[in-house]
């Protein structure tokens, strides 16, 4: 989730004890694009599990409720939900009491299917909701995921999976104990351009990849806000963003790096910044003798995911945005159908739970995990100054 603010979340996080007992409930967009259903990318071998239950029944849509109702939420998921073929906005998870009416009228949300903080855990009783989707501060990813599990739903949770590799642990535990799958919000893996640029770095269409660009930023805005929080996100931009930038980095390449070092940058606004990093720079090495330099910022705009190899060349350019996408290489231009991400990323997932398969290692909790203990090398790299060595 980037680039817009909202106040919504920190006020449900005001507002969570007091507006449990006040609300009695037991809860622009893309319409224009071309929705294409797509397949994994072959990052990592497809899984299938023959002792996965499937869920499909002819014409069945999987029920999701969202937890949390904040900008990505509102003007993302909820958007997305009416033009799925797989998966529907079924229920939600809310703190104001407001907002609860609002959805229920705007989406036709039935009074049993929305909850609270405080009554989440009755939702194990509905079977209209199949699926939780966590879309909370990153401090709360840990405890509203295993909560869905113990309810025996699947969950998708947003990125950053948590803020600790061993909440994310935690994570994984909950919902393999529960024998219910993780799915995170890696949208991008479901997205044309992207899966484009996975197929022509680890397929080596331009020779081997010897160079890696893959940066994002933006100016962030409301001082106030969650993601300024070190105790709510995390860290600054890394957490937010700068993910998007690892991912490009591995994606491309197709390798997982061998050793990072990084740098802070100095603060142009220390009291803004008091809690989290401004902007700040790491490099990878791979095992292939690939590098990659990326940088993540909330003080200015930075986009693009570029690779330069042994023939030719490839960009996105933007490249990690809500979209569109552009890309070109050496050769040309690449042309690919425009989506509507949130869509294909959660028509993929239901796609795999209706017909019962596993989700592949790359969209899930291990991927997560993966992450997750990557940026907090980044994190430390930075503070020590050392180059570390990472664990294949």
């Amino acid at each position: 989730m980037k680039n817009q603010q909202s106040n919504s979340r920190r006020t449900f996080l005001r507002n969570l004890g007091a507006s449990a007992s006040a609300l009695s409930l037991p809860m622009l967009g893309y319409a224009d694009n071309q929705l294409v259903q797509s397949e994994s990318s072959g990052l990592y071998s497809f899984l299938t599990n023959p002792g996965t239950k499937a869920l499909g029944q002819p014409g069945r849509k999987l029920g999701i409720a969202l937890v949390g109702l904040g900008y990505y939420s509102t003007n993302l998921l909820a958007p997305a939900l009416q033009q799925t073929q797989n998966c529907r906005l079924a229920g939600i998870v809310t703190g104001t009491p407001s907002k609860a009416e609002e959805w229920m009228k705007k989406y036709n949300i039935p009074k049993e299917n929305v909850y609270d903080y405080k009554t989440f855990d009755r939702i194990a009783d509905n079977k209209d909701i199949d699926v939780v989707y966590v879309v909370l501060p990153n401090s709360m990813h840990e405890e509203y995921v295993v909560r869905a599990a113990q309810a025996g739903k699947h969950v998708i949770c947003e990125k950053p999976m948590a803020i600790t590799p061993k909440a994310c642990q935690n994570m994984i535990d909950a919902c393999k104990k529960a024998n219910k799958q993780l799915a995170i919000g890696y949208r991008l893996h479901y997205e044309p351009f992207t899966k484009e640029v996975m197929r022509l770095g680890q397929e080596k269409v331009f020779g081997a990849v010897k160079f890696v660009e893959s940066s994002d930023g933006f100016r962030s805005g409301d001082p106030n806000q969650w993601r300024l929080k070190k105790s709510m996100a995390g860290g600054g931009p890394l957490m937010d963003v700068g993910i998007y930038a690892i991912q490009g980095a591995r994606y491309v390449t197709g390798e997982e790096p061998i050793s990072v070092t990084a740098q802070f940058a100095p603060k142009t606004d220390p009291v803004k910044f008091k809690d989290v990093e401004e902007t700040m720079f790491w490099q990878f090495e791979f095992p292939s003798g690939a590098v990659s330099n990326s940088t993540t910022s909330y003080a200015s705009g930075v986009e693009r995911l570029y690779a330069s190899c042994e023939k030719g060349w490839f960009e996105l350019s933007p490249a990690f945005g809500y979209g569109p996408l552009k890309g070109r290489t050496s050769k040309g231009p690449i042309e690919m159908p425009v989506v509507n991400h949130q869509a294909a990323h959660m028509d993929g997932v239901c796609k795999d739970l209706l017909d019962g398969k596993q989700l592949p290692d790359h969209v899930t909790g291990a991927e997560g995990l993966r992450d997750v203990t990557l940026l907090q090398a980044i994190y430390q790299a930075a503070e020590t100054g050392k180059k570390l060595k990472l664990k294949a």
